[in-house]
């Protein structure tokens, strides 16, 4: 075996890029695409948001083939999922800070990979977190993760662990930054995400479920109504008396002025979402299929809070297809006509009260003839003309002022 300068064992880190590559050859554009690069000051592998893997000669030296392939595809795995970017996100919209959250992020992030990473070829890294270490089931985002632990004793074993700004967005010091030689600029990342996607639809079966998922997402890139939806949801989350409560996990700044006495401070929670999907025969199944993607959209413009998202599905009549839990696994119910106010009185009633109604169509429907008691979102499936056989001049209603219309695709 052959060293660089720097000590480390290139040749048997390309074995073990190459059984990566074996073991999950639609993650080998993305595995190509590393830098490698040696660095005694991270503790095992470590990556930047920049496609540069910091690696431990060391490490590298003391771990087996084997493991390094599976380690590499974790890294990877970081990368592609853009953790680093939903941590900033996330810190952002939650106001969390310093170094601790930040380390439960990087722990998040491991449950979200490694719940379906080895096996078929792929050893398991030792210590490595899963979502049941934390006591949680498979199959979530980090999000979500995030929401149901604290670092605590369960969590002290797990106090090592650093796989770089490429993990959790913070940047390290040990890290080549944005200027740093060997980096990808954002066209080039956003190409590998493109490939491996490609690659994981183009052969339905042979990725995990989580991957598949990945896929579909990375292939629908976030469009612009996502956006107008979001702000149309936060909106809502800033109106008086939406989503309103106290809470002492964060004291009022006023206590200063107060000493000895700790007063709450007012912190807004996401609103409440329904969510009516146009399920009548001019609605395409591909349409269909796009709208559980926009319904996945929604769940995280609400932070990921799927609990809070209900979903109708309506024809000429309204049928609940439920809480949302798994977008993937929802039934849509449907077929007929079309007349989507028994779908907009539905989800108004809906207990509690949504906060926004967010309605899927294609605009052939009556709309409702008084405004909802909450805030509204259409949005509107692409329609070259319309054609009715028993009405060839058939003009579709646009929807009413009241509502926030936004064009899907």
């Amino acid at each position: 075996m052959s060293a660089d300068p720097a000590g480390l064992d290139t040749e048997k880190l390309y074995a073990a890029r190459l059984q990566a590559v074996s073991a999950r050859p639609y993650l080998a554009s993305a595995l190509y695409a590393l830098h490698l690069v040696a660095s005694r000051r991270v503790p095992t592998m470590g990556v930047d948001r920049y496609w540069r893997c910091y690696v431990s000669p060391g490490y590298v030296d003391r771990t087996p083939v084997e493991e390094l392939a599976s380690v590499l595809v974790h890294e990877v795995s970081h990368l592609l999922r853009e953790h680093h970017a939903r941590s900033d996100r996330y810190a952002r919209d939650n106001e969390l800070t310093g170094p601790a959250e930040r380390l439960r992020m990087n722990i998040a992030a491991d449950a979200e990979i490694n719940d379906d990473a080895f096996g078929d070829g792929l050893i398991p890294i030792e210590h490595a977190v899963t979502p049941a270490s934390l006591g949680l089931p498979d199959g979530q985002l980090m999000e979500e993760y995030l929401r149901q632990f604290r670092l605590g004793p369960h969590t002290a074993a797990m106090a090592w662990l650093d796989c770089g700004s490429g993990a959790d967005g913070a940047d390290r010091d040990w890290e080549l930054g944005p200027d740093g030689a060997d980096g990808l600029s954002e066209q080039e990342r956003a190409a590998v995400r493109f490939r491996v996607a490609q690659g994981i639809t183009g052969r339905p079966g042979d990725a995990p479920k989580g991957w598949r998922r990945w896929a579909e997402r990375a292939l629908h890139p976030p469009q612009p109504w996502r956006q107008l939806l979001g702000a149309a949801v936060r909106s809502a989350a800033a109106a008086a008396g939406t989503g309103a409560d106290y809470t002492y996990g964060r004291p009022a700044r006023r206590s200063a002025g107060l000493p000895g006495v700790v007063l709450p401070s007012l912190r807004t929670m996401p609103p409440k979402v329904s969510v009516v999907i146009d399920t009548s025969g001019s609605v395409s199944d591909a349409e269909l299929g796009s709208a559980l993607l926009e319904v996945g959209a929604i769940a995280q413009a609400v932070g990921g809070r799927r609990d809070l998202v209900t979903v109708f599905s309506c024809d000429a009549a309204v049928h609940l297809a439920g809480p949302l839990c798994q977008a993937e696994g929802m039934t849509l119910m449907g077929g007929g006509g079309t007349d989507l106010r028994t779908g907009f009185t539905r989800a108004a009633r809906t207990t509690p009260r949504p906060d926004v109604i967010v309605a899927l169509t294609d605009g052939q429907t009556p709309w409702p003839s008084t405004r909802p008691a909450c805030r509204t979102v259409v949005g509107l499936f692409a329609r070259e003309r319309t054609w009715r056989e028993d009405r060839p001049d058939y003009v579709p209603d646009r929807p009413p002022e009241w509502a926030r219309v936004v064009d899907i695709g």
